[in-house]
């Protein structure tokens, strides 16, 4: 007869053993993730020369700073009805929703099942007659639920890596609108450009029209010969066909503002800004590249690099085991009559533990698949870093050149419509001849096209630096320091 201490103290030696080579077994089974990590880092900011820096520079809205309300409904109209925007935005919807995937499995799940199978046990099996050998219906109604006990983090990491890659999307979505609203805004200056040099161009005719007149007075009076009344003849049709070639221009222009707002050619047919109302941009004394950290895409590539950071710890979490708790509790029964009976109630209730001992190398695969993604997206950030900063070295350099520019064209023009007006009077006086006239009106013609251009240029120029710069983008949330994180 054996006595209960007896009894409990050998349980107690059992358990003993037991633990030890249970964990044994479970340290045993892990596949090793030895060796594999991502090897790249973080371009530092300070070393491209960039450091934290305080401006209200650009604006959220920055194209209100033309003051004019025609542009600003042409950007409304585009950031709210075109289709690129629209592919983002589905984008973004679409990793919100990969994040709500991903934060259910650190919930409990719940379910119910009914079920009704009708079939004949058979009689050389383990059911004795009366049952082996005869027709049953088999009835359940269960209440099943589990809860997976993240223990090593592979569901909160996989969590992360989606919210990372939301915040990602959302950045990108506001890149996009960064973007559609610069190239409204270069349109639209690039079509009050072609306005302008029409413009320029009609006046032109207007003059050689006029010069042609004189030439022929001239002629009949016998003080000048039909050379000149042929030279002067010839510069009307080429200026009408300038004229024409600018006018094709301009629909065209029309026509794409109309595309990149989602509307038809009719919308903007018979759209007519004018250069000279719209103002160059008073920028900041100092314009420092610091303010790249504000451009979507950059923020968009640091999230990136967290998602996939946090993508390689899901991975790595996978070598462990897996403990899920699952219960069930209902009716069963065969056939109804005792079928909802609370005789028939069953109920249990158990954990379950995974452990991957043998893959063939896929865990190890994948980790090694996750820690190349993480050094691809590292490397896209500081490639994403490098090129922002030489886009806005580029645009600053621009838009300070500009201005000296224009400068120098209006000195030139002022001193060429005095020669102009000088050459003129000489001619009407017969102190000059036609090549003359000819020679300093094509100056001025091709200074006064060079000012059009200029200050489309140094239009077109904010709106590049306003791009480079982010376009007054902010964001809300940003990452941690991923630079520790990856090293």
């Amino acid at each position: 007869m054996f006595h209960t201490s007896s009894i409990s103290t050998r349980g107690m030696r059992r358990a003993a053993l037991a633990a030890p080579v249970l964990a044994a077994l479970l340290l045993a089974g892990c596949a090793s993730t030895e060796g594999i990590a991502p090897t790249a880092h973080l371009t530092p900011p300070q070393q491209l020369g960039l450091q934290p820096v305080q401006t209200a520079f650009p604006k959220t809205d920055w194209w209100t700073a033309f003051h004019d309300p025609e542009l600003d409904r042409l950007i409304a109209t585009a950031l709210a009805d075109n289709p690129s925007l629209q592919v983002a935005q589905a984008r973004l919807a679409q990793a919100r929703a990969q994040v709500q995937g991903a934060g259910s499995a650190l919930e409990p799940k719940l379910g119910a099942a009914v079920n009704s199978t009708r079939e004949r046990f058979s009689a050389n099996d383990i059911y004795p007659p009366p049952l082996g050998g005869a027709w049953y219906t088999e009835n359940q109604a269960l209440l099943q639920g589990s809860w997976e006990l993240d223990f090593f983090g592979k569901n909160r990491q996989t969590l992360q890596a989606a919210i990372g890659e939301a915040h990602a999307a959302a950045a990108q979505d506001q890149a996009a609108r960064v973007l559609l609203a610069a190239n409204v805004a270069s349109a639209y200056v690039n079509l009050a450009r072609l306005i302008a040099v029409q413009n320029v161009l009609e006046q032109t005719l207007q003059q050689r029209e006029h010069m042609l007149r004189l030439v022929r007075d001239r002629v009949n009076a016998g003080l000048e010969t039909t050379v000149q009344e042929k030279q002067a003849l010839a510069e009307v049709p080429q200026i009408r066909l300038r004229i024409d070639q600018t006018g094709v221009q301009i629909a065209q222009a029309r026509n794409l503002l109309a595309a990149l707002t989602g509307q038809g050619p009719q919308a903007t047919a018979t759209l007519s800004p004018k250069l000279d109302a719209l103002p160059t941009l008073a920028l900041p004394a100092t314009l420092p590249a610091e303010l790249i950290g504000r451009r979507a895409d950059i923020v968009a590539a640091r999230w990136q690099v967290e998602a996939a950071l946090h993508g390689v710890k899901a991975a790595r979490a996978a070598f462990y085991p897996n403990v899920n708790l699952t219960a069930f509790a209902g009716f069963t029964a065969l056939g109804f009559t005792h079928w909802l009976q609370s005789s028939s109630q069953t109920l249990g209730v158990g954990p379950a533990l995974t452990l991957p001992i043998f893959e063939g190398g896929a865990l190890r695969a994948q980790l090694r698949g996750k820690s190349a993604q993480a050094d691809a997206a590292i490397a896209q950030y500081n490639g994403t870093l490098v090129d922002a900063v030489h886009e806005v070295a580029d645009a600053i350099a621009a838009r300070q050149s500009i201005g000296q520019q224009i400068a120098q064209q209006q000195q030139a023009l002022a001193a060429a419509q005095d020669a102009l007006r000088l050459v003129d009077e000489r001619y009407k006086a017969g102190l000059s001849n036609y090549l003359t006239v000819l020679s300093v009106q094509a100056s001025v013609l091709t200074l006064q096209q060079a000012g059009v251009d200029l200050k489309a240029q140094a239009l077109a120029d904010d709106v590049a630096l306003i791009r480079a710069l982010g376009g007054g983008y902010e964001a809300r949330e940003l990452p941690a320091d991923a630079t520790a994180k990856a090293s």
